[in-house]
């Protein structure tokens, strides 16, 4: 069983919450390392919500930035496309 990579955060109200690595991915086109990680809570929908951010992967310390043009978001929404696509064939097998 694959283990898990955790970390924590500090949320707008103050209270940490435990979030687990998903990927990341360094980009040619921006020059920026990104990470996708979800806190395991859902949506109305029920999908588990997902989030995205620029880190540093030479700074343990590292504070997680915002996601700062759309060119950005298309990268890694085009990723996550691909890796749900992957895992829809897989099921469907």
């Amino acid at each position: 069983m694959k283990e898990k990579n955790i970390f924590t955060v500090i949320d707008d109200e103050g209270k940490e919450v435990q979030c687990e690595v998903l990927f990341t991915f360094d980009s040619d086109e921006t020059g920026k390392h990104y990470i996708i990680y979800t806190d395991n809570t859902t949506d109305e929908a029920g999908n588990t919500k997902v989030y995205a951010s620029t880190f540093d992967p030479e700074n343990e310390k590292t504070a997680l930035g915002a996601i700062e043009t759309d060119k950005e978001w298309k990268i890694i929404e085009t990723i996550l496309d691909s890796l749900q696509d992957k895992e829809e064939e897989q099921n469907e097998q």
